[in-house]
């Protein structure tokens, strides 16, 4: 029976070790760990007096698994799954609970072992046994209490109850080292009887909070949790740094004040000796994962302040869209004015038939400018959100030749050239030709200036149809882009002071997204940039495709300007 209760006790704490709170898991398999210590324990017990039909050695070295149960409950205590704070560090924790195990081990070690290896006394064992395991009993009992007392809900209902299985066990356990000092306990007395009821008081605390498992999830305490972190690391620190002060005060004690024979005495400095190893290498290696979590939690902070600027200049720029935006729009409401008289006085010089043809000549390409300006005012009212988009059915190839063609005015004197491959049969696109004639301009201006800059180069324009897009590349051989996630970004530019504001792209990205389409941009693998665009096409509307047109339409047009 002392070997199934365990088994039951298991099975209402392993109930709550499926839950999405790792602390909370943690917790209750901890808890059953310290049953199936106790477990293991007791089947050395049956072996000695069911199997050999003998009592149990006084002097047992497998008492040691009694005593290490303890140290899983006293781990568990430090987890306070009730509080709602931040995941723990995992690697941390399992450093605390190792610390802490290697330490109760070394306390057993010094109290215990010098009477059986040392110098054997059944008293002294008993005697050293018995304070080591009370003691242990007593600080369980009392962590249990101070969590019965600091929870809340259902918490509370769940630590009263360990509480009162923890203190059953300790008076049980009590009265059992009493009874064995005046010989009248044996195995299956009623002595046994609480000390087996208390671990079935376990399993019940377990069912009770798998059945309260939605009310423990409910916020249980006021403590914040930015107070909350600090304090356990201090706490865990200051264990920390106790367990290593202990060794040279139980080393000074033995020295000093200790009376015992010098086989025990030295079998004690021995372990102190010994124990120093491993305990001062599990503090060296917590203190290790602590800077390294702290410089990470700095790296963190420092990235999150350069965040923080980062968004501040983007603000500031957004304002000063903004500004740019009321500028424009007040420039050409006042350039209006003057243009409407250019164009009316250049018609009137124009349509004039008494002037000399040269004269009207002149006065002709004057109206054309002046149209052209007129254009571009109404491009900037349109970026100032003055003026709604007209939206056409429009032909993607012609709007890219129209854009070829303003730039090639000034390519006469330079080493680059543009290459056209135009897809002879694309879908139409629906949007506002005179903006995306401005994002093919200021693409191309981008990549004459860029292959300016190593004396020249080709840029080679393709469109295409994919899948229900029409796309245009735009390839030059150019250096390439330094940093292509940031080109778009406001007031970004690697030109010199004075070639560029940095607005362009910008400018590009914010129009095809209100064209439902989008720009990208990347190095290709020969050297140089690549911008792609893509449009929604419109599928029902497709160019007139001529019969005899049908063999070469599946080919590229390649057009040097």
């Amino acid at each position: 029976m002392q070997c199934i209760v365990p088994l039951l006790a298991n099975a209402g704490l392993l109930l709550n070790a499926g839950t999405p709170h790792w602390r909370r898991n943690i917790f209750w398999m901890l808890l059953a760990l310290s049953s199936t210590l106790w477990m293991i324990g007791e089947f050395e017990w049956t072996y000695y007096e069911v199997y050999q039909h003998q009592p149990t050695p006084i002097i047992n070295g497998g008492d040691v698994v009694f005593f290490l149960k303890g140290i899983p409950i006293l781990a568990a205590l430090a987890l306070q799954p009730h509080r709602k704070r931040g995941e723990l560090h995992l690697q941390v924790g399992y450093l605390n609970f190792v610390l802490l195990f290697t330490w109760w081990a070394f306390v057993y070690a010094f109290m215990v072992l010098p009477w059986i290896y040392a110098t054997p006394s059944e008293s002294q064992y008993n005697y050293n046994y018995d304070v080591v395991a009370n003691v242990q009993n007593m600080v369980i009992v009392i962590g249990l209490g101070l969590l019965w007392l600091k929870a809340a809900g259902a918490w509370r209902l769940v630590y009263a109850n360990l509480f009162g299985a923890s203190a059953m066990y300790m008076l049980s356990s009590l009265t059992i080292n009493v009874a064995i000092s005046m010989n009248t306990y044996a195995t299956g007395k009623l002595y046994d009887l609480p000390l087996i009821s208390s671990f079935l008081w376990y399993g019940f605390a377990g069912v009770i909070a798998y059945l309260k498992r939605s009310e423990l999830d409910s916020p249980q305490d006021s403590v914040d949790e930015g107070d909350e972190k600090p304090r356990e690391s201090a706490w865990s620190a200051r264990l920390a740094m106790a367990a290593v002060i202990s060794l040279p005060v139980f080393a000074i004690f033995t020295l000093r004040f200790e009376h015992d024979v010098p086989e025990v005495r030295d079998f004690r400095l021995m372990t102190t000796l010994i124990a120093s190893v491993p305990i001062a290498f599990l503090v060296f290696l917590r203190t290790h994962l602590a800077d390294a979590d702290r410089a990470r939690l700095l790296a963190r902070s420092e990235q999150s302040i350069e965040n923080l600027q980062r968004l501040q200049a983007q603000m500031v720029q957004t304002e000063k869209l903004v500004s740019l935006g009321q500028l424009a729009a007040g420039a050409a409401h006042e350039i209006n004015n003057p243009l409407a008289a250019i164009l009316g006085f250049s018609d009137l010089l124009a349509d004039d038939p008494t002037l000399p043809e040269k004269a009207r000549a002149t006065a002709g390409k004057i109206r054309d400018q002046a149209r052209r300006t007129k254009t571009l005012v109404a491009n900037l009212l349109r970026f100032a959100r003055q003026v709604p988009p007209e939206r056409t059915l429009l032909d993607i190839n012609t709007v890219v030749t129209n854009a070829v063609q303003l730039r090639a005015l000034d390519l006469r004197s330079s080493k680059s050239r543009i290459e056209l491959q135009l897809e002879s049969v694309l879908p139409g696109v629906r949007g506002d030709g005179n903006q995306l004639l401005q994002v093919f301009f200021n693409v191309i201006n981008n990549a004459i200036d860029a292959m300016e800059s190593r004396e020249g180069g080709v840029l080679t324009i393709k469109t295409m149809r994919d899948r229900g897009n029409v796309v245009i590349l735009f390839t030059d051989t150019g250096p390439g882009i330094k940093d292509p996630q940031r080109v778009f970004d406001p007031f970004y530019t690697t030109k010199p002071v004075g070639k560029g504001t940095g607005l362009g792209l910008s400018i590009c990205f914010g129009i095809l997204q209100e064209h439902a389409g989008k720009i990208l941009c990347y190095n290709s693998q020969q050297g140089g940039a690549v911008f792609r665009v893509e449009l929604p096409a419109v599928l029902a509307a497709f160019p007139a495709k001529e019969p005899q047109a049908a063999v070469a339409a599946s080919t590229p047009q390649k057009t040097p300007v």
